[in-house]
């Protein structure tokens, strides 16, 4: 009878054994499998942050989770009086929740950034930036193994994502123009960098003043390179091109698709700006021949709300067009970033 017993206690001792080991040999596979969901998963939330703002409030919960964890983490890391187990336990749990986390907010304002950006313009590449930090965020092994385990790069990776997150924010939620949105975003991500990186206990003098001379590093990179950011969540929704204007009704009247060769001539360009409820800002057009800037306008406030997108308008006069030419009107705020672009064609 005791024999008996002994087996009956051994099956699932020995099941969970199959089942663990099992778990091991796949491990790797399986973590392939969840950033393949964590993906798709992603693809939902970037059609949820193109249709509805307003669940960038929650994204605060998140940033606020994400830095108190990754502060957390460093010290289960750094520790020396927890259990390997269980330290291993805390950092995979940690973890978890900010590579969710992270994969929400990016995949959430991607959309947002990419409606803002254009194609052909250097703002695009901040969007790629984007893509593959949102990424990286889905795959398990490169996070785990990689991003979380590095001070440097967790540091990197957060103060990224955080320019990222407030630099949309602000000017969604609180109606702040882009150009201030955008250096708030700055102070904020050197914050989240040098509370992740440094031990703040440890923050000598010698490092406080690499520190600061770094922020003003950043600060004048930033505005310098303005134009690399998409206006965010400013966007082109439709433009056209016309010989005449009715002011009355905020359209051209004799629309072109195309221009002949020859001149003289007197070109209306006709602009729709979209964004959030409450959210003003000053734009302007610049016109360009064959990427020679021709006209500049004056900056006009516009106010965010229009279902139809700010209307704006310009007129050019061109002494001659050249067969083949490039014409098109770019759509900048005061501060320069770019909007989008509208073109017209002239034939060979």
């Amino acid at each position: 009878m005791a024999e008996t017993d002994l087996t009956a206690n051994n099956v699932p001792q020995s099941l969970r054994a199959r089942i663990v080991a099992w778990l091991h040999r796949h491990e790797k596979q399986l973590w392939w499998f969840h950033s393949l969901y964590a993906l798709l998963l992603g693809i939902g939330i970037m059609w949820l942050g193109n249709r509805n703002y307003a669940f960038l409030r929650l994204a605060v919960f998140h940033v606020g989770f994400i830095w108190l964890s990754s502060l957390l983490l460093r010290r289960v890391i750094e520790s020396t009086t927890l259990a390997p187990k269980w330290a291993g336990w805390i950092r995979a749990i940690i973890n978890y929740f900010n590579k969710n986390f992270y994969q929400q907010v990016l995949f959430f304002v991607l959309p947002i950034y990419y409606g803002s950006a254009t194609l052909a313009a250097g703002n695009f590449i901040f969007v790629v930036l984007i893509a593959v930090s949102a990424l990286l965020s889905s795959l398990d092994v490169v996070y785990d193994r990689q991003l979380s385990v590095r001070r440097s790069l967790s540091a990197i990776f957060f103060a990224f994502n955080l320019f990222v997150l407030i630099n949309v924010m602000l000017p969604v939620l609180w109606s702040v123009s882009n150009a201030w949105a955008m250096r708030a975003s700055v102070l904020c991500a050197m914050v989240g960098f040098v509370t992740l990186y440094f031990p703040w206990l440890r923050l000598r003098s010698f490092n406080r003043v690499v520190v600061a001379v770094v922020a003003v590093a950043l600060v004048v990179l930033v505005e310098l390179g303005r134009a690399y950011v998409p206006p965010a969540p400013l966007c082109l929704v439709w433009s056209e091109f016309g010989r005449e204007f009715d002011k009355s009704a905020m359209r051209v009247t004799n629309p072109v698709e195309s221009l002949e060769p020859g001149g003289p001539l007197r070109l209306w360009g006709l602009t729709a700006i979209r964004a959030p409820l409450g959210l003003k800002e000053r734009v302007r057009h610049r016109w360009y021949l064959d990427d020679k800037l021709i006209f500049s306008s004056a900056a006009f406030e516009i106010t965010g709300g229009r279902e139809d997108g700010f209307r704006l308008w310009t007129v050019v006069s061109i002494e001659k067009l050249s067969a083949g030419s490039k014409l098109y009107v770019d759509v900048e705020t005061e501060s320069g970033q770019l909007i989008g672009r509208a073109r017209i064609r002239v034939p060979e």
